[in-house]
């Protein structure tokens, strides 16, 4: 085989595994409720503030 084929043959499996690790990581996002989401905000911006202050 040529080089090219080879070359275009690791673009598609690099292809495939960034979709099979896009979809795996969007059903992990897509089982969260909303008021999860709502509490890790909720964290992250206490902590986000806790910073800012010890900071200044």
């Amino acid at each position: 085989m040529s080089l090219w084929k080879w070359v275009g043959l690791a673009g598609i499996v690099g292809v495939t595994a960034g979709g099979v690790l896009v979809a795996r990581n969007q059903r992990r996002r897509a089982t969260y409720t909303p008021g999860e989401i709502r509490e890790r905000l909720h964290r992250r911006y206490a902590e986000a503030v806790s910073r800012s202050t010890t900071a200044s």
